[in-house]
């Protein structure tokens, strides 16, 4: 079974409200960009193409124009929420984790905010420090693909995919991990305890995939179940504009789902998984290469 305590999370959701209501605020505020977005191109598209011989088919295409004006918008803004929304609710969490007492409202957020230009002073090194952490984990990925190439073995490309996929699965929120030993560390040299936090994790990789599994499997299905409930309310939006927006409904009810998973579902795993991490390596030492690779 699962060695994190839910009902603690749960409870970190609770005394950190401030910051599950401003992520709210921002990942909801996201999906009414798309939403708008998506269905004021297909209007536009539907209306080009309304008269003639197009019949309004042009409405899946400027849906699709303005679905990709979103994600560009978003793409451009990640900087920003990475810095003021996800590294804030990791910093307070941490506190919380070390038995502090947090502020309450608008003062929690000023709080974070405050602790996370501590250690960053400005977003675009925290932006590079958790791009190079995600580079690092795409290449741990890739080492464990690589393996049915030096292999030769009849079946072993299906066992390295599903192997391959446990490991993607365990390396979901290793960098708010890392994020949040850097934190808790009062780190003046992120770079390096960022790497000592990975070989921490390394070193204890046997629980943290086995817990990150179920955390997986966990906030898998949530995501699934609010789809579900989502696809309601999307057919109704797209039902309103004109044309044939039918897959639209689709990815609004995934837009949505994923809304309510990056506000509400992510920050409950963040603390289930820093509970065994900081556990885990309370008290241990970082061993060399050739002293973990001997208990692999």
């Amino acid at each position: 079974m699962w060695d994190f305590n839910l009902s603690g999370a749960f409870d970190a959701m609770r005394r950190t409200a401030p910051f599950v209501i401003a992520r709210m605020l921002v990942y909801f505020g996201i999906s009414i960009l798309y939403i708008l977005s998506t269905g004021v191109g297909g209007a536009l598209g539907y209306g080009v193409t309304a008269f003639g011989k197009g019949a309004g088919g042009g409405a899946f295409f400027g849906a699709l124009i303005g679905f990709a004006g979103a994600s560009g918008l978003l793409y451009w803004l990640r900087e920003t929420i990475l810095y003021l929304v996800k590294a804030g609710h990791v910093a307070v969490l941490v506190r919380l984790y070390e038995g502090q007492v947090l502020p309450d409202g608008r003062s929690q957020i000023e709080y974070a905010i405050g602790i996370v230009k501590e250690r960053f002073t400005e977003s675009t090194v925290l932006f590079a420090l958790d791009q190079l952490i995600k580079g690092v984990l795409r290449m741990i990925g890739g080492v464990v693909e690589g393996v049915s190439t030096l292999l030769p073995v009849p079946g072993l490309d299906s066992l390295v995919k599903v192997l391959n996929g446990i490991v993607r699965m365990s390396l979901s929120y290793v960098d708010e991990i890392i994020l949040a030993k850097i934190i808790r560390d009062a780190s003046t040299n992120p770079w390096e305890t960022g790497r000592q936090a990975l070989v921490l994790y390394a070193q204890n990789y046997k629980l943290m995939i086995k817990n990150a599994v179920w955390l997986w499997l966990f906030t898998a299905l949530l995501t699934l179940l609010i789809f579900l409930l989502m696809l309601g309310p999307s057919f109704a939006i797209m039902a309103l504009i004109p044309g044939k927006l039918g897959f639209w409904a689709f990815v609004t009810a995934f837009v949505l789902a994923w809304s309510v998973k990056m506000a509400l579902i992510e920050p409950l795993a963040i603390y289930a998984y820093m509970q065994i991490y900081f556990k885990a390596i309370e008290g241990q030492t970082l061993r060399y290469p050739h002293e973990f690779l001997l208990r692999l």
